[in-house]
């Protein structure tokens, strides 16, 4: 009876609601997960996923870095809402970051770099208030970085290097206590700031 009982709790804690499930076959599809290196076998239990991690039935990390992903990341991934790790760097996505990425305030880690990502950072990004890590080097964002940047005081790392962004970068971003490292793109050369040793940035701008 106890080891029955043992086995329920486990099958039950790896369990996931329909929704999130339905949400990662999208993100399979969509990404055209038929060449992924580590494929998922659709039949088999969500917990045996690879890159896919649950706690308490629900979707807290999708690591699935290096694995050939190609393609767009469809607007269901806002459904992962108790996501906390979203790791994809190391792939071939491309298109534009769906606004429904920007609902998942429970982020924490966010590692989009070494992708073909495109468009501009919504401002929705200050939605993001437990973000610890930003990784979008290597991509083709575009347009002015965004001061909402600025709300996310939990925020330690940022890197927007090798893109396309334009124009000033908020000095408020100075006043990011946990931030120790951010590195921003110039003329297609990465700098660094130690925003703990150079306060001000009120007059960097990136072209």
């Amino acid at each position: 009876m106890f080891l029955l009982f043992t086995l329920s709790n486990s099958v039950f804690a790896d369990a996931v609601s329909d929704k999130e499930k339905d949400t990662l076959i999208k993100i399979y599809h969509a990404t055209n997960g038929a060449e992924w290196k580590i494929k998922w076998d659709l039949t088999s239990s969500v917990c045996t996923w690879f890159g896919v991690e649950i706690n308490n039935g629900q979707v807290v990390g999708l690591n699935l870095a290096d694995n050939n992903l190609k393609g767009k990341l469809p607007s269901a991934i806002g459904n992962l809402q108790h996501l906390q790790t979203l790791a994809l760097f190391n792939n071939e996505i491309e298109g534009n970051l769906p606004d429904s990425v920007y609902e998942i305030s429970t982020l924490k880690v966010l590692l989009l770099n070494n992708n073909k990502f495109s468009g501009n950072l919504s401002h929705k990004i200050g939605n993001f208030n437990s973000l610890e890590n930003l990784s979008l080097f290597d991509n083709n964002f575009e347009g002015e970085i965004p001061k909402e940047l600025e709300n996310l005081y939990n925020l330690s790392e940022m890197n927007l290097s090798y893109n396309r962004f334009k124009g000033a970068v908020s000095e408020k971003l100075t006043l990011l206590d946990a931030l120790n490292m951010t590195m921003l793109d110039e003329n297609g050369n990465p700098f660094l700031l130690d925003v703990h040793k150079e306060k001000d940035i009120t007059n960097i701008t990136v072209n």
